[in-house]
């Protein structure tokens, strides 16, 4: 069986709690061995660590998309700053020599048109360099939240379903369960893995 088929299996199985439960109900006995054990952890989850990696390849698509909006909302920016500059010292270059052809004694007018011209660029600079910043400190600190919640939530719930194999390991070991238990252990686990979970980003 290659890599495909067994997923199609697993996907079938999470799809169905009922068929997988009635599927995979061996005796007590069976259920005690270490091998046996991995097989059924690898059957319940290995549809639901593919969904974990498929969720952080859409996280990453939406963070890369984010951060290639950001660069091209800055490069849009320079863009237009650079075209206003460029107007800007054509109109002030157009305008000084027809002042010179009007008059020679405008020396100290057009030095102070031209500090305030330079003022003016500057400010625009410095507020597009603090919206730039602005934007990739949101962008890490939405980058940072989304895959603390993401981690947070994957430990706590592989911690909870560790925990209930491990506690019904122990029980099927100390007390022999029937197949009909094992049916409901499984039902039980495959209901939560399909109704239960929710990442962050899903509601």
């Amino acid at each position: 069986m290659n890599a495909a088929d067994e997923g199609n299996i697993v996907q079938t199985s999470a799809d169905n709690p009922q068929e997988q439960a009635s599927t995979f109900s061996p005796t007590g006995a069976e259920m005690t061995t270490p091998g046996n054990l991995e097989k059924v952890r690898d059957i319940l989850f290995g549809a639901q660590m593919r969904d974990y990696d498929k969720r952080f390849n859409r996280l990453e698509e939406r963070l890369i998309k984010e951060a290639n909006d950001v660069r091209e909302e800055t490069r849009r920016r320079f863009e237009t700053l650079e075209t206003y500059i460029k107007q800007e010292i054509n109109a002030l270059s157009d305008r000084l020599k027809a002042e010179n052809q009007q008059r020679n004694e405008s020396g100290e007018e057009t030095t102070r048109e031209m500090r305030d011209t330079a003022k003016s660029i500057g400010q625009r600079i410095s507020q597009l360099d603090e919206q730039t910043s602005q934007a990739h400190r949101d962008l890490r600190e939405h980058i940072l939240s989304q895959s603390r919640e993401l981690a947070d939530e994957i430990r706590r719930k592989h911690d909870e379903i560790t925990a209930a194999l491990t506690r019904e390991s122990r029980d099927l070991r100390s007390d022999k369960a029937d197949r009909s238990a094992l049916a409901n252990l499984f039902t039980e686990l495959a209901m939560r893995l399909n109704n239960d979970f929710k990442l962050p980003g899903d509601e």
